[in-house]
């Protein structure tokens, strides 16, 4: 059963691992899966064709600078114009570096915190008014485990994910009196092509790591967050609101 038949779907950090992975779930679910990354990904389009044939179903790419927050918003306001309202916004793109807070710049935690949360923000003011016009619709914000304090050297990210609970807590109380469900998926340790950049040669050491704080013995793919997301923009969670479900592994 496609339980998204008909829905059109605004996935930011497409090209990523968490995003090809959910943009292949929701497009199997029936839904129109439009990737937004990065303008200068120049496999933005390959890319989402190969997901569009992987999934049997509707992927277009959609290049975007979130750095760059007016036009962002301009341009998500232009497509879900052009959908006649977006069904549903996931905001999943994220900046992630890892280093002790005193060698980062302020540029860089500026940067972070524009990318993994003010995007967010500009993102719903774009596709809220045709949601409200439906009467429905349906956000997701990526939140992280990282709110639980157990995470060196991830300052400016976990100051940006605690922005984005907050936004999630007080866009769902705001929207909801027009139909408009927001949640947050908070994504514990995934095997990622991020993962791997971010660690380097201490991957096997933060591996280890990984496997002895988590409850369950078993490391998180990809496609267990893109379960999460399918859930959250699905029926099955219409009477779900403000929540943060965490998926990993049982900290």
């Amino acid at each position: 059963m496609k339980v998204l038949s008909g829905r059109s779907v605004l996935l930011t950090g497409g090209l990523g691992s968490l995003g090809r992975a959910q943009a292949v779930t929701l497009a199997r679910a029936g839904a129109r899966v439009m990737v937004l990354d990065r303008p200068d990904m120049a496999h933005g389009p390959d890319t989402a064709a190969t997901l569009a044939s992987q999934a049997g179903g509707d992927v277009s790419f959609v290049g975007c600078d979130l750095n760059r927050l007016a036009e962002a918003e301009a341009t998500v306001a232009s497509l879900a114009t052009a959908q006649g309202g977006m069904d549903i916004l996931i905001n999943n793109a994220a900046l992630i570096i890892n280093r002790p807070f005193e060698e980062f710049s302020l540029t860089e935690y500026e940067d972070q915190i524009r990318v993994n949360s003010s995007a967010a923000f500009a993102l719903a003011r774009a596709c809220a008014p045709g949601m409200k016009a439906k009467g429905y619709g349906k956000i997701v914000n990526f939140c992280s485990i990282t709110l639980n304090g157990r995470w060196d050297g991830y300052v400016p990210y976990v100051a940006s994910k605690g922005a984005m609970l907050g936004l999630t807590k007080s866009l769902a109380r705001e929207l909801g009196p027009h139909g408009i469900r927001v949640n947050a998926v908070s994504p514990g340790a995934v095997v990622s092509e991020a993962e791997a950049r971010v660690f380097g040669d201490r991957l096997q050491q933060y591996k280890d790591w990984i496997l002895e704080n988590q409850s369950l013995k078993a490391r998180i793919e990809p496609h267990h967050i893109a379960d999460a997301v399918l859930f959250l923009v699905s029926p099955a969670s219409d009477m779900i609101s403000g929540q943060n479900i965490a998926v990993d592994g049982g900290w």
